[in-house]
């Protein structure tokens, strides 16, 4: 009976300690992007807090919704990448061109709402059945390479320490670049609980470890509860064309993320989603999306990098993932805690998040995977990723010359990538080249 009780309790624990790494990578995956939007729109200290705190609230109901009513899968509903490359690249856009802020963020708001709701209803509809045929695998591996190299830009940056003059802080990058090797390593040679638990182990031990060298990064800001419940931080509602349009497309290019991401996690759970489930998934997104509009935050998807978590972690059970939904919750709605841990270095986060996304390279590979390539087959990935990567490494102000309608959309490499990918896998008989090219082996 003891040992029976001991065996209890112990499983217990080991949920306590995995529902707190849910909730490390959660906060993890959501500080930096409040404080990133934030300062693109000029907010105040208490409004960028305020966002803070309603990111964690939405967050952690936005999974604990998915798990019960959703897909019902532990993956991280949150603040998607996609959207916020999108959102920081029409703010860069709109510091080039003079166009206000407050514009920009009322259009983004106003098509966030629309956006949402076109999904929900699509998703009833069974969105998720034509989006299946039309995003093949090929389509999956360059959204996940983009979205990957996207991130991986944004969180090398933020792990170096690197400033408003474009240096790099020397500290800080020889300490984040230890911490992804002491997360790596704990990963790959690590056993049991080390393994399963290393990025936890490596938030607690960069924080600590950063703050004993370089002191702590800035005081905590408490938001008032008026700040987080304030609608439209970003300016009020607003109806610019160009932005209003791109928005929109945004929204239903981002679904992608969930196709993907529960495509990923049949490999992982061994198990097929159902069509109900999908449905229901894109419900609440589109729901999540247009409440994103409302409240000014980036709008959200099914995580596609809590397939890497889990592949590092290798905890798929549901529990950890519900008790790090709630801790995030309660987290967002006690305000000197949510003030407490915003104050997590930055560089930390990053540099424990490059280990997680890694790991998208490997869902990438995984649907690309028996695709035999040749020199005319290969057009279909090299194409749309090297236009993609290719723009997302051109400064926003080389668009300028273009019209303000297309701006948006030019200026976005992983939106160009992806619809470039769609467009060439559903134009060109690729299966034809590729007996083809089988049937003639010295045009290879």
């Amino acid at each position: 009976m003891n040992g029976r009780l001991h065996l209890f309790q112990k499983g217990h624990l080991v949920t306590f300690f995995a529902g707190l790494q849910w909730l490390g990578f959660m906060f993890a995956n959501t500080v930096v992007i409040p404080l990133s939007v934030g300062n693109a729109f000029h907010l105040s200290s208490e409004q960028i807090s305020g966002a803070m705190s309603r990111s964690f609230i939405l967050t952690g109901i936005a999974c604990l919704l998915q798990i019960v009513f959703g897909h019902r899968l532990p993956l991280m509903e949150g603040q998607s990448g996609l959207w916020w490359g999108f959102i920081l690249s029409l703010c860069s856009l709109g510091a080039s061109t003079g166009m206000p802020l407050t514009e920009i963020g009322g259009s983004l708001g106003a098509g966030m709402i629309l956006g949402g709701i076109l999904i929900s209803v699509s998703g009833l509809l069974g969105l998720h059945k034509w989006l299946n045929r039309l995003f093949s695998p090929i389509v999956m591996a360059v959204l996940l390479i983009l979205l990957a190299a996207q991130l991986i830009d944004i969180f090398f940056k933020g792990m170096t320490g690197i400033q408003a003059d474009g240096h790099i802080h020397p500290g800080i990058a020889i300490l984040s670049i230890l911490l992804v090797v002491l997360v790596s390593c704990l990963t790959v040679a690590g056993r049991g609980l080390i393994s399963n638990f290393s990025i936890l182990i490596g938030i607690v031990v960069g924080w600590v470890v950063y703050v004993w060298i370089f002191g702590s990064p800035s005081a905590p800001v408490i938001p008032k509860w008026q700040a987080i419940l304030h609608p439209f931080d970003w300016g009020t509602i607003a109806f610019q064309p160009g932005i209003l349009i791109a928005t929109i497309v945004s929204a239903f290019i981002n679904t992608t993320n969930t196709i993907a991401t529960l495509r990923a996690a049949e490999f992982v759970f061994e198990t097929p989603v159902s069509a109900s489930e999908y449905r229901r998934s894109f419900l609440l997104t589109g729901m999540y999306t247009a409440a994103s509009g409302v409240f000014s935050l980036v709008a959200y998807a099914p995580y596609t990098s809590s397939i890497g978590f889990l592949r590092t972690t290798r905890l798929l059970a549901k529990s950890p993932y519900i008790v790090g939904g709630i801790l995030f919750t309660i987290l967002g709605l006690i305000p000197p805690l949510a003030g407490f841990f915003a104050t997590l270095p930055i560089s930390i986060g990053d540099a424990v998040l490059f280990v997680a996304y890694m790991q998208l390279f490997g869902s990438a590979l995984q649907n690309i995977e028996g695709v035999t390539f040749n020199f005319r087959t290969i057009f279909r990935i090299a194409v749309p990723i090297l236009t993609g990567l290719a723009i997302q490494s051109t400064p926003a102000t080389a668009f300028e010359t273009l019209p303000k309608l297309l701006q948006s959309i030019a200026s976005n490499g992983m939106l160009i990538g992806i619809l470039l990918s769609v467009l060439l896998e559903n134009a060109v008989p690729w299966e034809w080249l590729e007996k083809r090219g089988k049937e003639n082996p010295a045009a290879k």
